[in-house]
């Protein structure tokens, strides 16, 4: 499967690859740190 491939030493390293992981990883820090906020929102600073 390709998830349990070792790392090719001869396959360049992609800039594109490297950005499009931060991005991705930006997006679903963002993504919980919403759902986080909405449920103390909700939960505890009910009104």
């Amino acid at each position: 499967m390709y998830f349990f491939r070792k790392k090719d030493p001869n396959r360049p390293t992609s800039f594109n690859l490297k950005v499009m992981h931060v991005i991705n990883a930006t997006a679903i820090i963002m993504f919980l740190a919403g759902i986080i906020y909405k449920l103390i929102q909700w939960f505890i600073l009910k009104k």
